[in-house]
């Protein structure tokens, strides 16, 4: 799959595209084809180093904000 993720703290040139394993789901998540996704004023403060992404979310991919597809669901998704 392909991610945006923060290099290191800074403006907008630390983004980087790169390819990632795509994830299997864990029990009780969807995996999502992403077909948009939004940057709003957390995503920018995390690049700059100034908001701490929730800790159960990816460290160096920004953003919670997406639409999409469901791919793939978790053994405990119904």
């Amino acid at each position: 799959m392909k991610a945006i993720v923060i290099t290191q703290p800074g403006e907008p040139e630390v983004l980087q595209v790169t390819e990632r394993e795509t994830p299997q789901p864990k029990p009780n998540e969807v995996l999502i084809e992403v077909k948009a996704a939004g940057v709003n004023r957390p995503d920018v403060a995390q690049r700059k180093g100034n908001y701490p992404p929730p800790k159960d979310a990816s460290q160096d991919i920004p953003g919670l904000e997406v639409a999409g597809i469901v791919a793939a669901t978790g053994a405990n998704v119904t």
